[in-house]
């Protein structure tokens, strides 16, 4: 009792400062910042009557522009009747609208110069387009024709049920992707978060025309999308051709009744698909994390740092400054570990997927639970700065090209409902202590209930109980 006691008061301790991490960003001294943080070019934002936001970042002596359409509706918002239905979509977009055939749609791409693509999550569809500066509007233009005009032909949905069925099966020999959707699927089972994004193949089997009209009645709607763009673009432009080609949206849905997100709701469980054939095990192992907007969003960024990722094959191996990975390495305890923190609406998942031989399993459990768990009583100061630097050079990194930075706008309007510069992002990585650090491993790890996806070889793998017992240390 009197551990928990004093755990609760440290606690409380050190999230007063994590709460206050906002007002430390806002009042970090502006001179602190590297220059080209500060003469970055700028973020427009505007709303349109219709209320679909429009946000692009021009970029000066730019030849090509990336503009896409980001909508606020993924695979869970579905039900588990209509379960793959924004996938199927994204496939049938391609398919030929009121206006242009497959044929027609892909020679016209092609004939630009262009590349046309979607991808769906579990929370947000996105179609985009790479284009020539002179080409933006036309590029707008085909984007609001298969979003808004796609002819849902009843051949091209009873072919591409067999498109989508061998995407599936090539999806589950990615054994990463699979170990993941599993993690889910017990992290939130009976959710739409535990959902997988294609669907079960009953549901592709049978979806209709009828079941995708519907999706996009309901979800296609102009308060949920956004319409982003970067590179060789102009913001008033982008804003005419926005309300030119999708003033036609509907700002309600049909029935005008809004949809309500399916709540995520965290299970402590596990599923493990056991092959003693097999001499590697595939695991993942998570907490439940943080959503994009709370207070222990950025802390968590940096402990996914501090822990780090090991790989066999590269040339770092066993010398890397992760404290959990040189163990690793020094141990050869594994093929690969990396760890993720994964961030929705209203939750989250933080935790590791590792790669490692059946024979090292219950090894590899005991040091990555004692790393886990360290992060609860203290990292030192030269692993926070380390992973503050690294941390940062990993966001800029990923900004780099048009198509990132147009991604980085459209993800955060809808999760933040703004885009963060970097230069706030990088005074909230500054902002973060070592107390900080606590506070949120003490949130998330301390004593907490786990989630586990584990394939293959895995009858060395210790069971659930053991994994939770290791989640704090006795310390008197």
């Amino acid at each position: 009792m009197a551990l928990r006691t004093a755990l609760s008061q440290a606690t409380k301790k050190a999230l007063s400062q994590t709460r206050a991490l906002g007002t430390a960003a806002a009042a970090a001294p502006v001179d602190t910042l590297p220059s080209y943080l500060l003469t970055g070019p700028a973020t427009d934002i505007s709303t349109l009557p219709s209320s679909l936001r429009v946000a692009s970042e021009t970029i000066p002596n730019s030849a090509t522009a990336t503009v896409g359409v980001w909508i606020d509706a993924g695979s869970r918002y579905e039900t588990a009747a209509n379960n793959g239905a924004a996938h199927f979509l994204e496939h049938m977009a391609f398919k030929g609208t009121d206006k242009r055939t497959q044929q027609q749609l892909e020679v016209e791409i092609e004939n630009m110069g262009g590349h046309l693509n979607a991808y769906t999550s579990r929370e947000q569809t996105v179609y985009f387009v790479k284009v020539f500066k002179e080409d933006v509007e036309r590029g707008v233009e085909i984007l609001s024709d298969i979003l808004l005009h796609s002819k849902l032909d009843e051949g091209a949905i009873e072919r591409e049920r067999d498109v989508i069925l061998r995407e599936m099966s090539e999806v589950n020999k990615q054994q990463e992707e699979l170990v993941l959707d599993h993690l889910h699927a017990t992290a939130f089972q009976g959710t739409g978060l535990g959902r997988t994004i294609l669907g079960p193949e009953e549901n592709i089997r049978s979806l209709t025309k009828k079941d995708l009209s519907d999706y996009i009645s309901t979800h296609y709607t102009s308060g949920r999308m956004v319409i982003a763009g970067a590179g060789a673009v102009d913001h008033g432009q982008l804003c005419d051709l926005g309300e030119k080609y999708f003033g036609s949206l509907p700002t309600v849905p049909s029935g005008s009744v809004d949809v309500a997100m399916d709540p995520a709701q965290f299970t402590g469980s596990d599923i493990r698909v056991r092959f003693d054939t097999e001499s590697t095990a595939h695991v993942a192992l998570a907490f439940e994390g943080a959503s994009w907007t709370s207070e222990y969003a950025f802390p968590l960024m940096l402990m996914q740092t501090i822990l780090g990722s090991y790989d066999r094959l590269s040339g770092q191996g066993m010398n890397s400054a992760s404290k959990m990975c040189q163990e690793i390495g020094e141990g050869e305890m594994a093929h690969s570990v990396s760890t993720f923190n994964t961030c929705y609406k209203d939750t989250g998942l933080f935790g590791l997927y590792m790669v490692a031989p059946d024979n090292k399993l219950d090894d590899l459990m005991w040091y990555v639970m004692n790393n886990l768990v360290r992060l609860v009583h203290g990292v030192s100061d030269e692993e926070i700065d380390r992973a503050k630097t690294n941390l940062k050079a990993t966001m800029l990194m990923g900004l780099d090209g048009h198509t990132n930075v147009a991604e980085d706008i459209g993800r955060q309007l809808l999760t933040y409902g703004r885009r963060m510069t970097p230069a706030e992002i990088f005074t909230r990585i500054d902002a973060i202590t070592a107390d900080d650090i606590k506070a949120t491993a003490t949130k998330i790890i301390n004593d907490q209930d786990h989630a586990l996806a584990a394939v293959g070889g895995i009858h060395e793998l210790p069971d659930y109980n053991w994994i939770r017992r290791h989640s704090y240390w006795l310390r008197y």
